[in-house]
């Protein structure tokens, strides 16, 4: 079986100490969710949705690079939104990064997000 390692980088804010940044098994990358915060300031970037999914899309490119991978080498991700009439300005953003050869996508409408984000995206990446 292949080790277990535990990804945490301080260039985000930590994780809270119930879960990992990411978990890296073998050659694949499982990133925890992440939201549009501002890693300066542990604050959501603003009240927009096109601005918190860049911010977490960011945030996931940073936590990929520390495990080795990249946004290039996504095979699946997970949207989570509060409010699906906001599917086309989170899907713009969305797409303007994974452009080429896009990984599978699950969007799931939620009723809440930690610090009343709009969106929370994960992610299962090679290396």
């Amino acid at each position: 079986m292949a080790k277990r390692e535990i990804i945490q980088t301080d260039q985000l804010q930590p994780a809270n100490p119930s879960y990992s940044q990411a978990v890296k098994v073998g050659d694949v990358v499982y990133a925890a969710g992440q939201i549009g915060v501002d890693p300066k300031t542990g604050k959501l970037v603003s009240n927009n949705m096109a601005d918190q999914t860049r911010q977490a899309i960011e945030n996931l490119s940073v936590i990929l690079r520390t495990a080795g991978s990249s946004l290039e080498k996504v095979a699946k991700t997970t949207v989570y939104i509060v409010d699906m009439n906001q599917w086309g300005p989170m899907n713009e953003v969305y797409m303007s990064y994974f452009r080429q050869s896009p990984p599978a996508k699950t969007t799931v409408e939620v009723s809440k997000l930690a610090l009343g984000a709009l969106v929370e995206i994960e992610a299962i990446a090679a290396t």
